[in-house]
């Protein structure tokens, strides 16, 4: 079978479904939707940011782990980056011609698996496994980014669900690992760079 017609049985029907129910939305809901989608992941740069300044009165563990979450990020996208780059799987807005809230991405944009929705899921597990009270807020706002993907029509529901997952297993033991790193910070408290790993 081919790529694009596998992709579209797995949950076409629903993607379908998903995009003409925002084309039936108010506009204003459709604008929220889009803005979120294209700019909602700078959130979770702010939650990373809040994430090490309150880090730096916890233990040398979780500062570590606070410092290193952007690598952590970015590591993410290099993987599922090189899941979409071998998968080659095409937008469902190419392959269903539906009409979309958000323009189709051109062709070679593959889909699968969603960056965003790995980005952001590697975020929220960095940032909740070093601060369960900003994780409260990181974890349902990568799932609204995931949603947010299929209602503008650049997903398939599996991409984002995918990229959910992909995120969520890399970013654990990357940050997991971090902590290791504890001796470093612990250092650094006793250095000219103090105000950076510790509150004073």
């Amino acid at each position: 079978m081919p790529l694009a017609s596998a992709a579209t049985s797995i949950d076409g029907g629903l993607y379908t479904w998903v995009t003409e129910l925002a084309q039936r939305s108010p506009a204003v809901l459709d604008s929220a939707v889009r803005v979120w989608s294209a700019y909602g992941l700078a959130l979770f740069a702010v939650l990373m940011l809040a994430s090490w300044w309150r880090s730096r009165s916890a233990d040398p563990a979780r500062t570590a782990m606070a410092l290193c979450a952007p690598l952590v990020v970015v590591a993410t996208y290099l993987v599922n980056d090189l899941v979409k780059s071998a998968v080659h799987e095409q937008r469902p807005c190419r392959t269903l011609h539906v009409v979309t809230v958000e323009a189709c991405p051109a062709l070679g944009d593959w889909s699968f698996p969603s960056n965003h929705a790995a980005i952001a899921a590697a975020a929220a597990m960095a940032i909740w496994l070093t601060d369960r009270r900003l994780g409260a807020i990181a974890v349902p706002a990568a799932l609204l980014m995931a949603a947010s993907r299929v209602w503008i029509g650049a997903h398939y529901p599996h991409d984002v669900l995918v990229g959910l997952l992909v995120g969520a297993l890399v970013a654990w033991p990357l940050t997991v690992a971090a902590g290791r790193c504890a001796p470093a910070v612990i250092r650094l408290r006793d250095s000219r760079l103090r105000p950076l790993v510790a509150v004073r």
